[in-house]
């Protein structure tokens, strides 16, 4: 399978993951201890801000669900919020190096991560779906992706369940996409949908609902790929009081309403997210 890269979008990553790491505040996101974070005066967070209503840019900052939680958190702990907005796929190497206290974007809970990463109690729960250009005639199911270009963010969730469909696709009918194409981040995967670069993208429930708003009747999904998957942060395995912390928050905001007000103020309903077996077997 060929697999490309869209040449901007490397560039881009290189130019903002270049930035990121001159930012002095990086230097002071190390220790792993609530105290740490407290005598800095300063919680740094690593966050990919292209996942409405989650987080996203608006007006130069950073906005959103996990955003209003983390100032929620940063009011607690009685410091300041630094969050860095990262290429997706520099946020878990960067935690393990101690760039960031902790990975506050959606990051979906698979048994491989698990066994690597300390995630916290579920945020968000997402689907994967099948999108084309509202106009497209030819391409109804999932199945029609036979032949066809179909692409998704790189390193994402979804990536691994399409190289799997693909390969399901392939013994059902001898037949497997015409090229699968990796994006540095969701908007390019709707960029390229647009232009015609792609037949199919492949791209989160939540983003598309928003996709669908901004560009009426521009898009439609033609069903879904794997399983609905929880979405949590990521602390590192080293430094358990902070995913102590956060989930411990995540709880009082459950009882105290607020995170409920939260999901309605960004998703227009609450979100029914479990509290206890979310984590595969095997996991930190």
């Amino acid at each position: 399978m060929n697999i490309k890269l869209n040449r901007r979008s490397i560039i881009k990553a290189a130019v903002v993951t270049a930035f990121a790491v001159s930012i002095p505040t990086l230097a002071l996101a190390e220790g792993g201890t609530l105290a740490d974070i407290k005598a800095r005066g300063q919680l740094t967070v690593g966050t990919e801000a292209a996942y409405e209503p989650y987080e996203f840019v608006e007006n130069g900052v950073v906005v959103g669900y996990g955003h209003d939680i983390l100032e929620y958190m940063a009011r607690k702990l009685g410091v300041k919020l630094v969050q860095l907005n990262l290429p997706f796929q520099g946020l878990l190497p960067g935690l393990m190096s101690h760039k960031f206290d902790f990975v506050a974007t959606s990051v979906g809970i698979t048994e491989e991560r698990a066994k690597r990463f300390a995630f916290s109690s579920p945020v968000g729960i997402v689907r994967s779906l099948f999108v084309v250009n509202s106009t497209n005639k030819t391409i109804t199911k999932p199945d029609d992706a036979v032949g066809k270009t179909v692409g998704t963010q790189m390193g994402s969730l979804a990536q691994p369940m399409i190289q799997e469909f693909e390969r399901q696709l392939k013994t059902r009918s001898g037949k497997g996409f015409a090229e699968l194409k990796l994006f540095q981040a969701y908007p390019d995967v709707s960029v390229a949908l647009s232009n015609g670069t792609l037949d199919i993208g492949v791209i989160p429930s939540n983003v598309l609902a928003v996709q669908m708003r901004h560009q009426p009747g521009a898009f439609k999904s033609i069903g879904e790929v794997g399983e609905p998957k929880m979405l949590a942060w990521v602390a590192n395995p080293q430094d358990p009081a902070i995913r102590a912390f956060i989930n411990q928050t995540l709880e009082e905001m459950r009882a105290n309403g607020k995170l409920a007000e939260l999901q309605k103020k960004w998703f227009g309903e609450a979100l029914n997210l479990p509290v206890s077996g979310y984590l595969p077997k095997g996991a930190l």
